[in-house]
């Protein structure tokens, strides 16, 4: 599965220069994920109050290729690249004017409530595998 979202650059979002903060590139990310479950029907709090678990980032590796600025229009590409029992291990980029600025692999992990790992419901399993 594969999603894309744009994303403005605000003044909060960088740093005295009106340079992108390294740190908000993860935050970008993390709206993607979030835009990609939300668009397959999953959503974080429904998932946590009726489902009983949530995801939590076990790994990420991570290049930054160049800067984004006040203003730029972003564009973040996330895909889901493989799937286990437990976890799955989406791809994400961040473009601006088709221009790759930073990509990331990132492993997400499935937990219930006590924080130790849950398989991914089949129903989950099967959207997140569709090729779009």
């Amino acid at each position: 599965m594969t999603h894309s979202m744009d994303i403005r650059v605000y003044y909060e979002d960088t740093d005295a220069g009106g340079i992108v903060y390294y740190a908000n590139y993860l935050k970008f990310c993390e709206r993607g994920r979030t835009e990609l479950l939300r668009c397959a029907g999953f959503e974080n709090k429904p998932l946590m109050e009726r489902e009983g678990f949530i995801f939590v980032v076990r790994h990420l590796e991570a290049d930054y290729s160049a800067s984004a600025y006040l203003d730029d229009m972003l564009r973040v590409e996330t895909s889901v690249e493989s799937i286990k029992n437990a976890s799955f291990f989406m791809k994400q980029t961040i473009f601006c004017h088709d221009r790759t600025l930073f990509e990331m692999g990132v492993t997400l992990v499935c937990v219930g409530t006590n924080g130790k790992p849950v398989r991914l419901p089949d129903n989950l399993k099967e959207v997140l595998k569709k090729d779009d």
